[in-house]
């Protein structure tokens, strides 16, 4: 079960990002540019597809080691 914990924090994180991104909004600035938290789209989604990806191999290698222990 450990090893789902792990797999899990990065998509963890990465919906946090996402919520933040959200909380923290962007603004117009009164010279007219834009202040936003830009960064945290990308993070977000690098977060959130290596925790799929993690949640994937788990899920394959579990699936393999006890097809191999059965035979």
């Amino acid at each position: 079960m450990k090893k789902y914990r792990i797999v899990a924090t990065p998509i963890l994180l990465g919906i946090i990002c996402f919520a933040a991104n959200a909380i923290i909004g962007s603004e117009v600035a009164p010279d007219g540019t834009l202040i936003e938290p830009f960064f945290l789209i990308p993070v977000g989604f690098l977060l959130f597809f290596t925790g799929i990806i993690l949640l994937l191999c788990v899920a394959i290698f579990s699936t393999v080691k006890k097809i191999n222990v059965a035979k």
